[in-house]
């Protein structure tokens, strides 16, 4: 696409989360400060909240590639599951060969075996799951029996929750009291200051094989915060959409009206809702149209 005209190996702002572009934010770090904490003291739970868009799951995938060879990981990333089949999937996680009509009470043993196997190797479990808030309430009360096995040192299985702020919501239900006790490390993360959003966008393009100047000028990082409120994935759709025009424009440096027209494009963070096939299609849009400029441009 643009990546040739600025000098760049690849995309810098990509949505997808790839943990080779996490920022180490104040509110990033201490996050994965407080996930490599709880999890080296082998507490049963670990919760990260934070609204849409704030990086909970490049969190959790930097975190898992942080931790040492004394942890066996699990992830499950659609964890919108009934508790038979959130027990299968982190049986298929744990590799634990089952039978096929295999009845609830050989699934729990065969987990609570692999659990005390991997126990006795020395090693860590720690369940990740991912939009935390989508499990059903059953599921989680099945999840907190889980940790009840423990040694007399330590959980045999630790579990991380990463959701939006509506599993602290979720978590106030009677029902499943004993588990919302049991979170004993949380954290809450929360967008990039107005400062952050400077360092956000060298590091990114840093990473993406940027070696020249000022990419954004101070107008447009200006414009690029007041309309994303420094979420980390708007500040993305955003900018990306801004280097699509000044690339459509044949410019070396991003301006305050390539941010505003970008803006424009995009939901703001205020609504409620996000349209994602209108984004995308208005990003393909975009790209037409800044192709067609550089192509008049040529001639």
């Amino acid at each position: 696409m643009y990546e040739s005209h600025f000098g760049l190996r690849e995309v810098p702002f990509s949505i997808t989360p790839d943990t080779s572009y996490f920022f180490t934010s104040p509110h990033s770090q201490e996050a994965l400060n407080t996930l490599l904490v709880a999890a080296k003291s082998g507490e049963g739970f670990i919760k990260i909240t934070g609204e849409v868009g704030t990086g909970k799951t490049l969190l959790c995938r930097k975190f898992l590639a942080t931790l040492g060879d004394e942890f066996v990981t699990a992830y499950i990333p659609n964890p919108y599951l009934e508790p038979r089949t959130l027990m299968l999937a982190l049986a298929d996680e744990l590799e634990i060969t089952l039978a096929r009509d295999v009845d609830q009470h050989q699934l729990l043993k065969s987990i609570t075996q692999r659990l005390l196997e991997l126990a006795a190797q020395g090693k860590q479990v720690l369940l990740c799951l991912d939009e935390a808030q989508a499990i059903p309430i059953d599921s989680l009360e099945a999840l907190r029996l889980l940790t009840n096995l423990e040694t007399e040192k330590r959980k045999l299985l630790q579990i991380v929750l990463f959701g939006q702020p509506e599993l602290n919501a979720n978590l106030q239900s009677p029902v499943i009291r004993q588990l919302a006790q049991r979170i004993t490390f949380h954290y809450h993360l929360g967008a990039l200051s107005r400062d952050d959003l400077e360092y956000y966008l060298a590091h990114r393009l840093r990473v993406a094989g940027f070696a020249g100047g000022r990419m954004f000028s101070k107008a447009a990082v200006r414009k690029l915060y007041a309309a994303t409120g420094g979420i980390p994935r708007l500040v993305n759709i955003v900018a990306h959409k801004a280097l699509m025009l000044a690339y459509g424009e044949g410019r070396q440096v991003v301006e305050p009206r390539h941010l505003q027209a970008a803006a424009a494009d995009t939901v703001s963070p205020r609504r409620a809702r996000w349209h994602w096939p209108m984004v995308a299609g208005a990003a393909a849009s975009l790209l037409a149209a800044g192709c067609g400029l550089v192509w008049a441009l040529s001639k």
